[in-house]
C-alpha cells in the first residue's frame, strides 16, 4: 500500500513520526511532501524523513494565503497521480484535503483546532474526519459534511504520538531552573492575539533563570538576538521534544502544540495564548495540567517557579491516545481506492 501524508507545519512531524516508521516496516511504502513554513522542513531533516518540498508559506494575508494553496492544490493532485497514491492523511492541511478529492484518493483528515477556516473546505472534501471526542460532531457537520464520516478519538492530539515512549515519563528536577519559551504562532490565519507580549518580562527575569527560546521562524529569532536578550538563549535550529522534555523546569507557550505536550507529560505549563482558546485548552486546563494567564508578568512567573512540581504524565490520557492512535491506523490501513 502505497500512503500519503502532507506534513505542513512543525507539529505534524512529531504527529505522523511513529506512525511512518510503523507503516513502513510492515511493508507499506511512505511517501511525504512539506512546505517551507515554521520549523517544518527542519525537523523533517533533524529526523532523517525523507520528504518532496510542495509549496511555502504564504504569509498571513488572507489572499496570500489562497492564491498560494491553489497553486500548492495543483501541485499536489500532480504529486498525487505521479506517485499513484492509495490512501492519504494529514493533520490540518487544508490542502491535501482539496487534493486527494480532486485526484480521487481516499483522504483522512485530522483536526482538533475548530477556529481554523481552512477545516470548511477540508471537512467537504476529506472522505474521513477525526476530531476530538470533547468536539461536538455536530459543530462538524452541515448540508455538505456528513456525520457519516466524522469520527471522535478518545483524548487529546497529543497523547496518539506521545504514548509509547511518555506512559512512565517522570520530568526531572534540575538544580538549574531552566524556562523554555515557545512565542505566539503570529502568521496563522487564525491568530488574532497580540505578539511579543512577553519580552518585558524575559528581560526581568534573565539573571534568575536560564531561559531558552524556541522561535517558529527566522523573524522571531532575529527579534529575539535583539542586545537587550543579551543572556537568553535563542535556539538557532529545532530541539527535538526529547531533549525539551528532558530540560525543561517551566514551559511557557504562546501557541498550541508544544504546550499542550508539555502539559500531557507532566511538565509544569503556563499557556498565555492571547485568542480565543480552543476547547481542547480548556480542557487541559480543567483537568488542572495547565495554567492558563495572558497577562502573565515577571513576578508571577516567579511565583510559579517557587510553587512548580514535576508530574507524572497523564496515564488516563496517554492511554485513550495509544487507542485513538490504533484507531486512526487502522482506518487509513483500510482506505483503498
Amino acid at each position: 500500500m502505497k500512503i500519503w501524508f502532507d506534513l505542513t507545519n512543525s507539529p505534524h512531524v512529531q504527529f505522523f513520526r511513529q506512525m511512518i516508521g510503523e507503516l513502513q516496516d510492515e511493508g507499506n511504502e511512505v511517501v511525504i511532501t512539506s512546505r517551507n513554513a515554521a520549523n517544518t522542513t527542519e525537523l523533517l531533516d533533524l529526523y532523517g524523513m525523507d520528504y518532496t518540498l510542495v509549496g511555502k508559506s504564504y504569509g498571513k494575508k488572507l489572499r496570500n494565503k489562497i492564491l498560494g494553496n491553489i497553486v500548492r492544490v495543483k501541485d499536489l493532485v500532480k504529486f498525487i497521480k505521479k506517485n499513484k497514491i492509495d490512501a492519504a492523511i494529514s493533520q490540518s492541511s487544508f490542502t491535501s484535503a482539496i487534493a486527494g478529492r480532486l485526484a480521487g484518493v481516499p483522504t483522512i483528515y485530522t483536526n482538533d483546532n475548530e477556529h481554523a477556516m481552512g477545516n470548511k473546505i477540508s471537512f467537504i472534501c476529506a472522505h474521513t474526519i477525526f476530531i476530538p471526542e470533547f468536539i461536538p460532531v455536530k459543530s462538524v457537520t452541515n448540508l455538505l459534511v456528513s456525520s457519516k464520516k466524522v469520527l471522535q478519538y478518545p483524548g487529546v492530539k497529543e497523547g496518539i504520538y506521545l504514548w509509547k515512549k511518555y506512559s512512565n515519563f517522570v520530568p526531572q528536577e534540575h538544580s538549574t531552573k531552566k524556562i523554555y519559551y515557545r512565542p505566539e504562532p503570529y502568521f496563522a490565519q487564525y491568530y488574532k492575539g497580540k505578539t511579543n507580549v512577553l519580552d518585558d518580562a524575559l528581560v526581568e527575569l534573565k539573571r534568575d533563570f536560564e531561559i531558552i527560546i524556541l522561535p517558529r521562524d527566522n523573524n522571531q529569532r532575529q527579534h529575539f538576538c535583539d542586545e537587550k536578550f543579551k543572556g537568553i538563549k535563542v535556539c538557532q535550529q529545532p530541539m527535538t521534544f526529547d531533549e525539551i522534555a528532558a530540560d525543561c523546569s517551566l514551559f511557557i507557550g504562546a501557541g498550541g502544540t508544544m504546550t499542550r505536550e508539555m502539559a500531557v507529560i507532566g511538565v509544569p505549563t503556563v499557556s498565555i495564548y492571547q485568542d480565543a482558546l480552543l476547547d481542547v485548552d480548556r480542557f487541559l486546563i480543567s483537568e488542572g495540567l495547565m495554567l492558563h494567564n495572558p497577562n502573565l508578568d515577571a513576578q508571577q512567573i516567579r511565583e510559579i517557579m517557587d510553587k512548580a512540581q514535576a508530574k507524572p504524565s497523564d496515564v488516563s490520557l496517554l492511554n485513550k491516545g495509544k487507542e485513538a492512535y490504533n484507531q486512526i491506523k487502522n482506518c487509513l490501513l483500510n482506505r483503498t481506492k
